[in-house]
């Protein structure tokens, strides 16, 4: 054989040796750039059904490999820890419902459609107290953070507008009679475990109060366990309103409140129950920094530990008997509660401890994620 014939064929040899052991490109891929992880979707998961959840698919694979896709490799969620037999024996539910009841003006007399006369709160809050309902501030419902013991009910009261029919000092520096509050503590004096609290949602016209009077009177509610909230300072529809007017019309009444109280508060509730045009504008400001924000609905809340509870759109119930306006016949307090005695596995129902949130082993499915720590079931 020619010598050239000889060094040809060598060399012929090495290179296929070469292509062979040397890092490169896969055949038919050189214009093709691997997907990264990422791309791939590696950081998809499944869920706890199987079923592939958004983003999954691939699980990640070094880079060039031509090994086939393994199936996704799933998440493991640790098991809830059994409840406590205490919080089995009263039924506990904390995926319930919760009234929040809204109130206007209270009044001797009811004149309008939306009073209520201090008689009728009377017999509604004692009802409350007898059917195992507790009073909690908004703030604390909205934090998830409130005492209420085992197999009762925690129950939010709402007082619109700061009319003179909520609060007052008498001349001896207590509640003026027959007043929101006065019925409140009464109440509770009456029914051992009712806590007195509520939360007030103030206007500028501070339950026509002026002066001193108006900055004793915040602070005797701050001191003793009443939440102060924003409900605007004239009591617009936002729904219509700039940005800056929505701004001036909540920051105004915080620095009032602020000034008055020295702290500002947690909640917010729209007049009217109306959101304006972006949301955001009234959630928070260089002035206010709300947690939660109030309806004017016609439902019972969400718990605040279900995926679904929404704090910047909490439903609220009208305080009203059966009647006919409004649809009062289902929608306002008196039939809420009355469905709510006779559908009692579809309310709140506490286990005792504020460190735990028992439900059902069938609801499982519906604790929000943040709080499936503190989940018990049974």
């Amino acid at each position: 054989m020619p010598l050239l014939h000889k060094i040809a064929g060598v060399v012929i040899i090495c290179a296929v040796v070469l292509g062979l052991t040397l890092p490169g490109e896969r055949r038919g891929h050189r214009d093709k750039k691997e997907p990264t992880a990422t791309q791939a979707g590696a950081a998809g998961t499944m869920t706890p059904t199987g079923r592939a959840a958004p983003g999954g698919g691939v699980k990640d694979r070094p880079a060039g490999s031509s090994a086939t896709p393994v199936s996704p490799t799933p998440t493991v969620t640790a098991p809830i820890p059994a409840a406590a037999p205490g919080a089995v024996a009263a039924k506990a539910n904390e995926l319930g419902q919760v009234p929040v009841l809204m109130y206007h003006r209270i009044m001797k007399k009811a004149e309008l459609s939306l009073d209520r006369s201090s008689k009728e709160l009377y017999d509604e809050l004692t009802r409350l107290a007898r059917s195992g309902y507790v009073p909690v501030t908004a703030a604390e419902f909205v934090g998830g953070r409130f005492d209420v013991p085992a197999g009762r009910h925690p129950v939010v009261l709402t007082f619109d507008d700061s009319t003179p029919g909520h609060f007052g000092l008498d001349a001896r520096g207590d509640p003026e009679p027959d007043t929101a509050v006065a019925v409140i503590e009464q109440v509770a004096r009456e029914n051992p475990g009712f806590r007195p609290v509520a939360t007030f949602y103030l206007n500028k016209d501070l339950f026509q109060l002026s002066g001193a009077e108006a900055a004793a009177g915040v602070r005797w509610l701050a001191q003793h366990g009443f939440e102060l909230g924003n409900h605007t300072t004239t009591h617009p529809d936002l729904s219509g309103m700039s940005e800056k007017q929505v701004r001036d019309e909540i920051g105004g009444m915080e620095d009032e409140i602020l000034g008055l109280a020295g702290a500002h508060t947690t909640t917010l509730a729209y007049p009217f129950g109306s959101a304006p045009r972006k949301k955001a504008w009234a959630r928070e400001d260089a002035r206010y920094h709300f947690q939660g924000i109030f309806l004017a609905g016609w439902r019972p809340s969400e718990s605040p530990f279900d995926e679904r509870f929404d704090r910047w759109a909490i439903n609220r119930v009208r305080s009203e008997g059966k009647i006919a306006e409004n649809d009062c016949k289902r929608y306002c307090s008196t039939a809420w509660l009355e469905y709510l005695d006779k559908h009692p596995d579809e309310r709140y129902t506490s286990d005792g401890d504020p460190n735990t949130v028992t439900i059902p082993r069938a609801a499982e499915d519906r604790i929000a994620k943040q709080y499936r720590a503190r989940a018990r079931v049974y």
